[in-house]
C-alpha cells in the first residue's frame, strides 16, 4: 500500500468536485447561514442562556415544521417537511480556548494525536504512522483539481494545538475555531460540556433562522449582503490563489462575519461543522419526521467501505469553481477518524 493511499483514508476532502458542466445538479451538498442580520433585542437575548463547563453563550431556536433539503444538491434529495423541537445552540463555533480549557481537565487526547495502529494499515512501513493530520497546502502545490493529494498532505505533528505542523501554534488564535477534529473528539467535548452535538435537522433549522424561502445562501441570493462578505471562504482560482477578498486566507476568529437573524455566527464558512447524524445520500431513510436523527448507519457511494457523518456549513475552502456546499441546504460528510484543518463543530442542548 502506497503513502498515498494511507492519505487518501486518512483526510477529509473538504470539497467535492463539480459535476460535469452537462450535468443539472450537484453530487454532494454543504451548508448554510441566513437571510436577515439585524442585532439582537434585549428581549431575545434574556431568552438565551450561558451554559455548560464552556460558559458559551446559547442561542434559543424555537421549534418548528419546515422542508429540509435541497432542490440543487443531489445528496439533499428529495426535500421533506419535519419537525423540530427547540432547542439551545452554541453561538459560534468551539474555539481553541474553550477547547484547550477540556484538554486541561480531562486530558483528552485527540485523535490527530494518537499514534496510528499497523495492524489497521498492513503493507504499510511502520515509520510511516506516526500522529498527524491532513493539512491544505494548495496554494503552494496544488497542480489541478483532478489531483486532491496535490492541495492536501499528511504532515506528521500536525492537530489542533499545532494546526499547520509542530513548527505551529495557535497563540493569538485563541479564538479561532478548533480544527482537526474527528467525530470522536467532538463527540467527547460535548459531553464534557453538558451538551451534545446537533442533528442535520437541528443544524439546518438553526441556520435558516426563519428564512424557508427557496434563496442561494440563506442571507439571500449574492455571497454579499449590502456590500459586506457575510462569510470566511475562498475567493479566487482554487486551489492555488485565494485572493482573501473576505480578508483571510484560513480560519477566522469566530464572530468576525454578520450574525444570522437569531444571533448565530459562521453558519456558513470558517471551518465545517460534525452533525451526529451518519452520512447517507438523500433524506428518503429519515424514519421519523419528527426530530429526525438520520439514518441508522452511513454509506457514501463514492466511498463504500468507510463510515461517515454528516458535516454542514462549508469552510474556508468553499468556492464555486469547485465546491458549492456552503450554500443554503448542502451537504458535506467526513470519514470519522479523518480530521482536517478545516473542521470543528459547535453544540447544542436540550430544553
Amino acid at each position: 500500500m502506497k503513502f498515498s493511499y494511507l492519505l487518501l483514508v486518512l483526510i477529509v476532502l473538504s470539497c467535492q468536485q463539480k459535476e460535469n458542466k452537462n450535468s443539472t445538479k450537484m453530487d454532494e451538498g454543504a451548508s448554510c447561514a441566513m437571510e436577515n442580520v439585524p442585532s439582537r433585542s434585549v428581549a431575545k437575548a434574556q431568552q438565551d442562556i450561558i451554559s455548560g463547563k464552556d460558559s458559551v453563550l446559547m442561542v434559543l431556536v424555537q421549534g418548528a415544521k419546515f422542508t429540509i433539503g435541497s432542490d440543487y444538491f443531489q445528496d439533499a434529495q428529495p426535500k421533506q417537511e419535519v419537525e423540530v423541537s427547540s432547542f439551545y445552540i452554541d453561538e459560534h463555533e468551539v474555539t481553541n480556548a474553550q477547547f484547550a480549557q477540556f484538554v486541561s481537565e480531562t486530558n483528552y487526547v485527540t485523535v490527530a494525536e494518537r499514534p496510528l495502529d499497523p495492524k489497521e494499515f498492513p503493507g504499510v512501513d511502520p515509520a510511516m504512522l506516526v500522529a498527524g493530520s491532513a493539512v491544505f497546502v494548495g496554494n503552494l502545490k496544488a497542480r489541478d483539481l483532478n489531483d486532491p493529494l496535490s492541495w492536501w498532505e499528511y504532515i506528521p505533528g500536525a492537530c489542533w494545538k499545532h494546526p499547520e505542523g509542530p513548527k505551529s501554534d495557535i497563540k493569538g488564535r485563541e479564538n479561532h475555531p478548533v480544527v482537526h477534529i474527528a467525530y470522536e473528539d467532538a463527540e467527547a467535548y460535548a459531553k464534557w460540556a453538558g451538551k451534545r452535538l446537533p442533528t442535520e435537522a437541528e443544524w439546518e433549522l438553526a441556520a435558516k433562522a426563519g428564512n424557508h424561502n427557496d434563496e442561494t445562501f440563506y442571507w439571500g441570493n449574492e455571497i454579499k449582503k449590502d456590500g459586506k462578505w457575510m462569510a470566511n471562504t475562498y475567493q479566487g482560482s482554487f486551489p492555488k490563489k485565494n485572493a482573501k477578498l473576505d480578508g483571510f486566507d484560513g480560519t477566522a476568529p469566530v464572530k468576525s462575519f454578520p450574525a444570522n437573524a437569531i444571533g448565530l455566527y459562521d453558519m456558513v464558512g470558517n471551518v465545517w461543522e460534525w452533525c451526529s447524524d451518519y452520512y447517507r445520500s438523500g433524506y428518503a431513510t429519515n424514519a421519523s419526521k419528527v426530530n429526525p436523527k438520520g439514518p441508522s448507519d452511513s454509506h457514501d457511494p463514492q466511498e463504500s467501505g468507510l463510515v461517515k457523518r454528516v458535516q454542514r456549513g462549508g469552510s474556508f475552502l468553499c468556492v464555486d469553481n469547485y465546491c458549492e456546499r456552503y450554500k443554503a441546504g448542502g451537504r458535506g460528510k467526513g470519514e470519522i477518524n479523518s480530521p482536517t484543518n478545516n473542521v470543528g463543530f459547535r453544540c447544542v442542548k436540550d430544553i
